[in-house]
């Protein structure tokens, strides 16, 4: 009977243990991976190239859905709300975000992978947003993205900097051997052919970087979700025709039937490409570099 208080004592000690063992302070991972939420197919996959093996990131956006137009479910709310960290491209492209952060509470504060960017300012009729978002249309910016991710994941799991130091290093060097393989590729192209039309203002960065004119978008807005008048669509038909433009781009992630009226009208030819996300697992445009390399040999193959 002299031995109850010693096993009474031992259950107690035993219990405690347990308990310690599953608090964790806010910020400190435990063994298992990272639970990160980003918002696009696209930053989802920059995000994933840094973290590796030690998070497990999901898109809110999945492959070939439109970010412009999304509408977020109960389910995202949930996924942002228990999520580790939220990498967000910022700049106002991601609208859907402001009913995530309302109903997910304050505690949430995504990481902008954007800041740092020089940003195309906007003076347009677009009400929605001042700067262009589109920023991953030039490698150099999402060498930014790369170093802002790192930073963040780095700043949550300062144990395994090292890893994402070295694995953002790794990155950017693809980086900047792709910016190297588009400054090569786009020279294929005369210089008369640089034109680009667009279904939406989607190009301004890589039309400043890599040296081509943007003659008009379908939707002169930074969202695909805008329409467009019939004055506005009448006067990009002139121009598509006084400039001789060679192709219409549309991408895969939006009604083409504007597009292809307009490329009727005028005999130019349709390319599709791909705008905010990435392909399928599957699919041709599968990572953002892959995305790019498709892009840059359809705008070449329909302007050279």
């Amino acid at each position: 009977m002299k031995q109850k208080p010693i096993l009474i004592i031992l259950v107690i000690v035993a219990l405690s243990l347990s308990i310690s063992a599953c608090e964790t302070r806010p910020g400190t991972p435990t063994t298992d991976n990272i639970t990160v939420v980003a918002t696009t197919s696209i930053l989802a996959d920059v995000v994933g190239r840094v973290g590796g093996d030690l998070i497990e990131v999901t898109p809110l956006v999945p492959a070939g859905a439109n970010e412009h137009e999304y509408q977020p479910s109960p389910q995202d709310i949930a996924a942002v709300t228990d999520a580790d960290l939220v990498f967000e491209v910022g700049l106002g492209l991601e609208e859907f975000m402001e009913t995530i952060i309302e109903n997910a509470g304050t505690r949430v504060k995504p990481v902008m992978v954007s800041d740092g960017v020089l940003a195309r300012e906007f003076s347009g009729g677009d009400e929605h947003y001042s700067a262009d978002p589109h920023v991953w249309m030039d490698p150099a910016n999402v060498i930014i993205w790369t170093q802002n991710i790192a930073a963040a994941l780095s700043a949550y799991d300062p144990a395994h900097r090292e890893i994402y130091e070295a694995n953002s290093v790794a990155y950017i060097a693809e980086l900047e051997a792709l910016d190297a393989w588009i400054s090569a590729e786009v020279t294929k192209i005369p210089p008369e052919n640089r034109l680009l039309v667009t279904d939406h203002m989607l190009f301004g960065y890589f039309a400043e970087k890599y040296g081509f004119s943007l003659v008009g978008a379908i939707i002169p807005s930074y969202s695909s979700s805008a329409e467009p008048s019939a004055k506005e669509l009448a006067e990009l038909e002139e121009a598509i025709r006084e400039y001789n433009v060679k192709a219409i781009l549309v991408g895969n992630t939006v009604n083409p039937s504007l597009a292809r009226r307009i490329s009727e009208d005028t005999g130019t030819l349709l390319v599709e490409f791909y705008t905010g996300s990435l392909s399928e697992p599957d699919g041709p445009a599968s990572t953002y570099i892959e995305y790019m390399r498709y892009n840059v040999n359809a705008i070449v193959s329909a302007l050279d």
